[in-house]
């Protein structure tokens, strides 16, 4: 999916690193009631990641779930900014430490130039943390939320 249909999508990942993404998010999301997107883009202009993450984030409405417990990874390609954002509830569970952490672990594998790997890790890392808070229950969940990457410019 992309934000500005009108735009050329930018080839970030091979395919198989795409759907490898793209698995995460539907493996973490089976055992929670939470929601995770991934948006990439190759440039962030302001001067704070967590600023552009938390506009992404309502501009895709994931605000609406209805346990406030989605979480936005967001990653500017060119300008090796990223943020994790979470919506009100899974960040009063968790706190800035656990972002802070999770955005550190990202960093490892995106300085080894292992992005699909570093997303996917930190997609699967987030789907643990809204297991333990927010469990998977069958008789009221349901997928709120697209489990595709979103491209930006």
């Amino acid at each position: 999916m992309t934000i500005f249909p009108w735009q050329k999508k930018k080839e970030f990942f091979k395919p198989e690193e795409m759907q490898s993404i793209i698995d995460a998010i539907r493996l973490s999301e089976r055992r929670t009631s939470g929601e995770v997107r991934v948006f990439v883009e190759s440039r962030c202009r302001y001067v704070d990641a967590i600023d552009r993450a938390a506009e992404i984030f309502f501009r895709l409405e994931m605000e609406r779930t209805d346990d406030r417990n989605a979480v936005l990874v967001y990653v500017a390609m060119k300008d090796r900014q990223l943020a994790v954002f979470g919506d009100e509830n899974i960040h009063k569970k968790v706190g800035n430490e656990y972002w802070n952490n999770t955005v550190n672990k990202i960093l490892s594998s995106f300085n080894r130039e292992n992005y699909a790997m570093g997303l996917r890790q930190c997609v699967l890392d987030i789907g643990e943390a809204l297991h333990y808070y927010f469990p998977y229950d069958n008789d009221t969940d349901k997928n709120e939320l697209p489990d595709d990457i979103v491209f930006g410019r």
